[in-house]
């Protein structure tokens, strides 16, 4: 290190790691001492100042990335290499667990000799080791011009962490890692009651908290006709599509069945003098209606939920959102 002018001056180097998507892989990074900053990106393809959209279609040659800018003095590429490895699949060839295509493979691409030899040294290591059945695949690439992603996508786990962790559970990646290297995840946590009252509206808090009931025809999704997926709102957790949504006359948002049946919980309210089934997001538990057997055939079920306590996400939004999956949803 060189000072200047009595301060010190440290020389900081770049690491640049494809595997997946990169909300998964930011936060492993940011947690290792001496690192300065983790950027979201792309990189490795041909098409200058490519945006979100376009490096999803898997055809401009980039993949999802992050760089790494670390002071060595505290951080050595050792350890950030053991890190990359410790949260990817390097067997896969076609992508990263539920995220296929050419754009979420894993690569590690150095940006000088001396860590083009140590990646080299770890990718026959860790082949060796017998962590894994099949092949190491993880390509070792020169860097080449990295564009950092939309600011949507930058510290997306800090800014959605129990979305984050979800996705994270959803996508099979946590337990592939825990089944390699055995180590569990921790649940994803949910917002403090002070949190949620500070970011929730009174109503929202009532009806997701308190079981309470918005007024009917007076709420913000009864009449919402937009293709899309509701979430809930406190957790993110895919509830409804509205593939699956119809006018039941009610004043309330009715479908006729989950999207994912396994995020949702139902159990026997007796209050109000009446016995029906109340209906309540598995990992946030907020109260989000009741399901009713008269709903249209051939299923016939209602599930009648409140606005309050769902998110609408509109289809040209999944996939900025985190829930690209479900395009294929909407996709004539």
């Amino acid at each position: 290190m060189a000072r200047t002018g009595g301060a010190v001056d440290k020389k900081l180097e770049k690491a640049t790691f494809a595997g997946g998507c990169f909300w998964c892989m930011a936060g492993p990074f940011e947690n290792i001492k001496g690192v300065v900053k983790v950027v979201a990106g792309y990189t490795g393809g041909t098409k200058d100042d490519p945006t979100y959209e376009e490096v999803s279609t898997g055809k401009t040659g980039h993949v999802e990335a992050l760089q790494v800018t670390y002071d060595p003095a505290q951080a050595d590429y050792d350890q950030l290499l053991d890190t990359f490895w410790r949260n990817v699949d390097p067997t896969d060839t076609a992508g990263q667990f539920a995220d296929r295509g050419s754009q979420y493979k894993t690569i590690i691409f150095y940006h000088d000799d001396g860590q083009r030899r140590l990646a080299e040294e770890s990718k026959e290591r860790l082949a060796a080791s017998g962590k894994f059945k099949k092949p190491v695949v993880t390509e070792i690439r020169p860097a080449s011009r990295f564009y950092p992603a939309e600011e949507y996508h930058q510290d997306y786990h800090k800014k959605n962490p129990v979305q984050y962790g979800l996705y994270k559970q959803g996508s099979g990646r946590d337990a592939f890692l825990t089944k390699v290297w055995g180590e569990g995840p921790a649940d994803p946590a949910l917002p403090t009651k002070e949190d949620l009252k500070k970011t929730l509206t009174p109503m929202q808090y009532n009806v997701t908290r308190e079981c309470g009931t918005e007024p009917a025809f007076r709420n913000e999704y009864w009449d919402n006709k937009k293709e899309g997926v509701y979430v809930d709102r406190i957790s993110g957790e895919v509830l409804f599509s509205s593939k699956d949504k119809f006018d039941s006359g009610t004043g309330w948002p009715s479908f006729t069945r989950p999207l994912e049946s396994g995020n949702i919980v139902e159990k026997s309210d007796k209050t109000l003098g009446m016995e029906r089934t109340e209906v309540k997001s598995k990992h946030a538990d907020s109260h989000l209606g009741h399901v009713f057997p008269d709903g249209p055939r051939p299923i016939g079920l209602r599930y009648c939920v409140n606005s309050a306590a769902l998110r609408f996400i509109p289809k040209e939004d999944l996939e900025k959102e985190g829930y690209g999956k479900y395009k294929k949803i909407f996709e004539k």
